[in-house]
């Protein structure tokens, strides 16, 4: 797939609204923590993170998978994202936040 990642993000973050009502979708300034993953989202009382990459072949950057690692590890759902496994990964998140409630 030829798109940019941040055109990619756009698109994403429209389809993580429609498919959980309700939900803030924010974006993190990887200026103030470098690695940190690209968008929360927060959804009642839980919280996810994903790391978008661009496609499938996208290499992690510096800390990138240390924050996701931390944040599972401090009882939060992360996940990497990019074209090829966003309706496997959506249906896991959803899998995730419902097993929450």
């Amino acid at each position: 797939m030829g798109k940019l990642e941040s055109e990619y993000k756009r698109g994403l973050k429209k389809r993580v609204e429609e498919r959980f009502p309700g939900c803030l979708v924010l974006k993190n300034d990887e200026q103030l923590r470098q690695g940190v993953p690209d968008m929360t989202i927060l959804w009642g009382p839980w919280y996810a993170v994903l790391e978008v990459k661009r496609n499938a072949d996208a290499p992690f950057r510096p800390n990138q998978e240390h924050y996701l690692e931390r944040i599972v590890e401090m009882g939060g759902i992360a996940f990497v994202i990019y074209p090829e496994n966003e309706e496997e990964v959506l249906d896991a998140l959803q899998r995730s936040l419902q097993a929450c409630g």
